[in-house]
C-alpha cells in the first residue's frame, strides 16, 4: 500500500481480494495517508471499502422469488401467461449460475437458440421478463448491473390493422352463440381484452354516465372506457 503525486494530486494504491485499486484523493498529501490510513484499517477488519460484493444467488432461486412477486403486484394474466411462462424458459437455460455469473453475451445467446424455435415477440417477451427480473434484483440489493439492459430487443413485423366493415360485423354476430353474443358486442365497441370483460364485475359499469371502470388490467392501472350508444342499448 502506498500514496503517490500525479500532477497536481494524491493517490492511494492498495489492493483488495487480489485486486490493485487505485484512487485519487486531491492535493492534500495529508488527507491521502489518512485516507489509506482508514482502508487499512478497514481491510484488517474486513469492512466495506465501496467494492461492491455480488450476491451469491442462484437464478433459479431468484426466479422463484420474482415470480412471487409478479403474482401479487402484477395482474393475474401477466404473472400466468408471461411471466410465469418466460421465467420457466429462463429457468431451464441459467440454472446453476448466479445472478452476477450471466452476461449479455450469455443473453445473446439465449435469444439466437430460441429463436430456432419460437416467433420474436416470444423471444422478446421473455427477454423483457429477464430485464425486469434484474430490475427488481438491483432494486433488492443483490447486485449493481443488470446485464439485460445491454440486449435490444429483436425486430417484430408490424400488426395488420384492420377495422371490420359492417357486414362483417353482422356475419360475426349472427355466427355467434347466444352466450358469447354480449361478449363480442362489448369487445367490438371498447376493444376490452378477453380476460378484460370475462372478469368485469357490475359494480365497474355505470350505465347512467355510461362508462366502465376497469380496475383489473393488465399493467394494474385503472382505466376508465365510454359505453357508446350500440353497447349501451345492447
Amino acid at each position: 500500500m502506498a500514496i503517490f503525486k500525479k500532477g497536481k494530486n494524491w493517490y492511494i494504491d492498495y489492493y483488495f481480494k487480489g485486486k490493485r485499486k487505485r484512487k485519487k484523493i486531491g492535493s492534500s498529501k495529508k488527507l491521502a495517508e489518512q485516507v489509506l490510513s482508514d482502508v487499512q484499517l478497514k481491510i484488517a477488519r474486513g469492512e466495506y471499502l465501496g467494492v461492491y460484493e455480488e450476491k451469491k444467488i442462484l437464478f433459479e432461486n431468484f426466479t422463484e422469488e420474482y415470480l412471487e412477486y409478479s403474482r401479487t403486484n402484477k395482474s393475474f394474466s401477466t404473472y400466468h401467461r408471461r411471466d410465469r411462462v418466460s421465467a420457466g424458459h429462463l429457468k431451464e437455460t441459467f440454472q446453476g449460475k448466479y445472478l452476477y455469473e450471466i452476461t449479455p453475451k450469455m443473453i445473446e445467446d439465449y435469444k439466437a437458440e430460441r429463436l430456432k424455435n419460437v416467433t420474436p415477440t416470444t423471444v422478446n417477451k421473455e427477454i423483457g421478463c429477464l430485464k425486469h427480473m434484474y430490475t427488481k434484483a438491483i432494486d433488492w440489493g443483490y447486485l449493481q448491473k443488470n446485464p439485460a439492459k445491454e440486449v435490444k430487443l429483436l425486430k417484430q413485423s408490424p400488426g395488420r390493422l384492420r377495422y371490420l366493415e359492417s357486414e362483417e360485423i353482422k356475419k360475426l354476430l349472427d355466427a355467434c352463440a347466444l352466450h358469447l353474443k354480449p361478449i363480442v358486442v362489448t369487445a367490438l365497441n371498447t376493444g376490452m381484452r378477453k380476460g378484460e370483460i370475462l372478469n368485469l364485475r357490475w359494480d365497474e359499469v355505470d350505465l347512467k354516465n355510461r362508462r366502465i371502470t376497469l380496475t383489473n388490467t393488465k399493467n394494474n392501472e385503472m382505466r376508465i372506457i365510454p359505453v357508446n350508444e350500440t353497447l349501451y342499448q345492447d
